[in-house]
């Protein structure tokens, strides 16, 4: 999950960190908690305030952030501040994104349990380990290698076992895996990388940052062989780093 949220938002800086003492559910999520604050309490009011009340109604999006300990995805020295209104950073100039921001994209997905999805920018685990929530198989690249590992380690840990890492670069995307149900992109690229349209399901959704310095939010919706685009909310995420870089030049 790379550097994410409105142009309206305030921004904050970090690299992963992970908890002990684990439980999972039928779905394979976590249910026990370390001593110390009310996470339950604390994540319910980050999907009241500032999730709910922004306009997020999908009940298996608000459920999985409500579940999803997302403490355990940031470093110790942050964890108090998981549940807050910011992005947080995660090491290597990247983020774990704003809850809001996770949210909005994955109800954009309009995915269901059992629906495959594409991610490109593991980064903390966070964006994955919500839709893994959701019954939802997740096919996850990061292109840091430290982030990538350490985000493969947290969501073992968590078992969620529904989400498969890969350290490399995404702008392939996963084409052994192909079509996918769902695309979610957490870098920026200056243009819509053609192998992932390609690996589109029809009637499926990808949900992308796009632009340089100004950027926006873009749902797009394959239709046969034709793609309709429509933009959601600007948006500034960290520019989408590798292949897509060579291929401007």
């Amino acid at each position: 999950m790379r550097w994410h949220l409105g142009s309206w938002l305030t921004s904050a800086a970090i690299a992963a960190g992970v908890g002990l003492m684990f439980g999972c559910n039928p779905q394979g999520g976590h249910t026990s908690e370390p001593p110390g604050p009310d996470w339950t309490a604390r994540r319910d009011q980050m999907v009241r305030t500032q999730i709910e009340a922004r306009g997020v109604k999908d009940a298996q999006v608000l459920a999985s952030m409500r579940t999803v300990p997302r403490h355990l995805f940031v470093p110790d020295s942050y964890r108090d501040v998981a549940y807050s209104d910011s992005p947080l950073p995660i090491g290597e100039g990247q983020t774990i994104s704003q809850p809001y921001i996770v949210a909005l994209m994955t109800e954009l997905l309009e995915v269901s349990p059992g629906d495959r999805v594409f991610e490109l920018g593991t980064g903390s685990g966070y964006q994955a380990a919500i839709l893994a929530e959701m019954g939802v198989e997740v096919y996850t690249i990061e292109i840091k290698k430290g982030l990538c590992e350490h985000a493969g380690t947290v969501l073992q840990e968590l078992d969620y076992d529904s989400a498969h890492v890969r350290c490399a670069d995404g702008y392939g995307g996963w084409p052994e895996e192909a079509p996918f149900d769902g695309i979610i992109v957490t870098a920026a690229p200056d243009r819509i990388p053609d192998p992932l349209l390609a690996q589109l399901r029809d009637g499926a959704r990808m949900v992308i940052p796009v632009g340089d310095f100004y950027q926006e939010l873009k749902v797009i919706t394959r239709s046969g062989e034709s793609f309709q685009e429509r933009s959601v909310i600007p948006v500034r995420f960290v520019p989408m780093t590798g292949e897509i870089e060579r291929q401007r030049d």
